[in-house]
């Protein structure tokens, strides 16, 4: 890959970088601005440089069609005060959209467009939109790892009509999951967690060989409780995912990796309620398993305990009502604890698991904190990344 920070000449250059600013936003408001501080050296970069920057991201999943409450306005706000400049939104059709009429006021030194998934194109990695969007500038930057596993337009194919870099934030993410996977102490303790059960229960199998415990726990641990004959009442659940637990157990008998998942959980009838500590044994039909009980916490506690490395990928549980953040926080305090007696390599990914461990302000007590989720867990599964491989 070719790093902007080798480019001869970016004076006056219009530049179209590709960040990841998918920040949590409820009614508007930011709740979590750590993906905005990540990605700050790499404007600034840019400033110094005097050029001229053109901003694609996301917010959620608008599914292809424009949604207001998914607007990048918020998050374009927040840097502009971040970095001091106006910063100019920009609504207008991307396919109307003409190179020179982008910086007709010579003050503008920014430009964000709106969410880039407001486009179908985005998402089927659609050539004449890639073409489109690089036509607006001279180079594209690629600053969002976290989005680098995605073949998708603004990602992956855009590289093909275009001079294109690795950005600052991108190359320190892979230079610490290098680091992770080249120089790894173990014992070795991967936790799994979060909702998005579908993108990453197939990666726990192909993990096994490589670590020497996985912690299963959020909606993924779902699917094992139930697999295992427990009543899981209306919690979250992947369909059709039995043979693939099979084998996950039958992967991790091969290797000697230990599964650990929920053996006690907190239930409530909705995500407002207050938290009700059961055995698996006494989980009703109208019950959701919000986080894991305090037997679980515990046994957790003790893999952590006798472990060198860590790395952290995704929320125990519903931590957005705080009578069900209780696991997630003890897993963050037992990592925290061993860090800082320095006996332990702790690597920390994901937008939620970054907003849980922000709550409690023990952001600085990891050695890593990527905010990739899904990209992190497929490159230490060994995966090309199709935005990687596109800058290659």
């Amino acid at each position: 890959m070719k790093s902007i920070k080798d480019h001869e000449n970016l004076d006056q250059k219009r530049v179209l970088l590709r960040l990841d600013l998918n920040v949590p936003l409820k009614n508007g408001t930011i709740n979590d601005q750590t993906r905005i501080d990540k990605i700050l050296p790499i404007i600034n970069f840019l400033l110094s440089k005097n050029s001229r920057i053109i901003i694609i991201s996301h917010v959620g999943r608008p599914k292809g069609k424009k949604n207001n409450d998914l607007s990048m306005r918020p998050v374009c706000e927040n840097l502009e005060k971040k970095v001091n400049k106006r910063i100019k939104l920009i609504s207008n059709d991307i396919f109307e959209l003409k190179k020179d009429e982008l910086f007709k006021d010579k003050d503008d030194e920014i430009i964000f467009l709106e969410n880039i998934r407001f486009y179908n194109e985005e998402e089927k990695n659609d050539s004449s939109f890639a073409r489109q969007l690089a036509s607006l500038a001279d180079l594209f930057v690629n600053d969002a790892f976290s989005c680098s596993h995605r073949a998708h337009a603004s990602v992956c194919k855009i590289t093909k009509f275009i001079p294109s870099f690795a950005g600052l934030q991108l190359e320190a993410e892979l230079s610490a999951l290098k680091k992770v996977t080249s120089e790894i102490k173990k014992p070795v303790t991967c936790i799994v967690g979060g909702s998005k059960i579908s993108t990453k229960i197939g990666i726990i199998k192909n993990l096994i060989p490589k670590f020497n415990n996985i912690i299963v726990v959020g909606g993924m641990a779902n699917n094992i409780l139930n697999h295992k004959g427990n009543q899981i009442g209306k919690s979250v659940k992947e369909e059709n995912c039995e043979k693939i637990i099979e084998e996950i157990f039958k992967t991790s008998k091969k290797h000697s990796c230990s599964i650990t998942y929920p053996i006690d959980v907190l239930v409530g009838k909705n995500l407002n309620s207050i938290s009700k500590v059961k055995e698996l044994n006494e989980i009703d039909e109208d019950d959701l398993i919000l986080d894991i009980g305090p037997k679980t916490i515990k046994k957790i506690q003790k893999v952590i305990e006798n472990s060198k490395t860590v790395l952290w990928n995704g929320p125990a549980g519903y931590f957005e009502n705080p009578n069900f953040a209780n696991g997630s926080y003890e897993i963050a305090k037992a990592i925290v604890k061993k860090n800082k007696n320095k006996s332990i390599y702790s690597v920390v990914g994901g937008g939620d698991t970054i907003a849980l461990i922000n709550k409690i302000n023990v952001i600085k007590d990891f050695n890593f904190v990527s905010t990739a989720g899904g990209a992190f867990l497929e490159y230490l599964e060994g995966r090309d990344l199709p935005g990687i491989k596109a800058l290659s």
